[in-house]
Formats: C-alpha cells, structure tokens, sequence
C-alpha cells in the first residue's frame, strides 16, 4: 500500500532530524528527488518517494554494533 500523504520541506527535515533549510539547500543542489507536486510555487513530495531517497542517500547503511 502506498502513502499518499504529500511533505513539505518541514516534514522532510523532521523526518531526517535536519532544519527545513538545510532540506532546501538539497533541493538548490540538486540532491533531492523532482517534487511529486507544486501548489501555489510550494513544492511537496509524497512521503514513500522521501522515503525512497533516504534509502538511497550516500552514507545510509546499516551500522555495526562494534
């Protein structure tokens, strides 16, 4: 079942314990997915694409309890 539910920045940069700037500044850069949707000039994305990208993000694996 998918999430439909759609994240604004501030969603993205809670659910990855960020500010909504530093969200922003990956959208500047190109490190954030195209968004899914554009109301009124504000981008938001579906919360299963965010959580795709995370998945995918450089630096997310699983770490050892060493």
């Amino acid at each position: 079942m998918t999430d439909r539910r759609l994240w604004s920045y501030k969603d993205i940069a809670a659910h990855i314990r960020v500010q909504p700037d530093t969200v922003r500044s990956y959208r500047k850069h190109g490190l954030l997915p195209p968004p899914d949707h554009v109301e009124g000039g504000k981008p938001y994305w579906y919360s299963d694409t965010i959580r795709a990208w995370v998945a995918s993000r450089p630096g997310n694996r699983p770490r050892r309890d060493s």
